[in-house]
Formats: C-alpha cells, sequence, structure tokens
C-alpha cells in the first residue's frame, strides 16, 4: 500500500488542523474556510490534497459541498505504524539483552 499522498496530505499544518475540525462531523467548504485567515481557493487547495489521499469524503447536496473525515484510511495507517510499534519493542529487548542489558 503507498501512503506517499496521505504523508504528503498529513505534513502541512493547515491540513492537519482541518482534519481536527472535521472531527466534529460534515463541514462545507465555507464552513472550514471561516476558520482560517485564507482564500476560498487556498482551503479548496487543501481539500483537494486531502480528498486525494482519501482523508476526507465530499458530499454534494444543493449548492454546497461537505467533508467528512474518511476514517478508513486512517485505520489503515495505524495498523500499518503499530507493525513498527510492535518490531521496535521486540528488536530493542532482544539488542539490550545481547549486550548484557
Amino acid at each position: 500500500m503507498a501512503f506517499q499522498d496521505t504523508f504528503k496530505a498529513l505534513s502541512d499544518p493547515v491540513r492537519r488542523e482541518i482534519l481536527t475540525l472535521l472531527r466534529k462531523g460534515k463541514m462545507s467548504a465555507g464552513e472550514i474556510g471561516a476558520e482560517f485567515d485564507m482564500t476560498g481557493a487556498t482551503i479548496s487547495y487543501h481539500l483537494s490534497i486531502l480528498k486525494k489521499a482519501g482523508l476526507v469524503d465530499e458530499t454534494k447536496y444543493k449548492n454546497f459541498i461537505y467533508y467528512e473525515l474518511c476514517t478508513s484510511v486512517f485505520e489503515e495507517l495505524v495498523l500499518w505504524i503499530n507493525q513498527f510499534k510492535s518490531s521496535g519493542k521486540n528488536n530493542g529487548n532482544e539488542a539490550g539483552e545481547e549486550n548484557g542489558k
């Protein structure tokens, strides 16, 4: 699984803040934009990066687009990261035991 788009999306503090806002539930692009001192075009750019990474879904209703978190990508990312956490503990203990610690 390639996480390149996911890590790129998460590397920006504005996009991380947008994700934090979306934890509360669906928000329109205008509602999200009201939380920042940036143009609508800039917010749209950040939302498109998040959407490309699969971190947000969009729903169109009349003249509005609503965004919400897509938790499946977060779940996959956590599972992927946890494999290193588990192996890191084992490797650290084995190395410590070999060095007499």
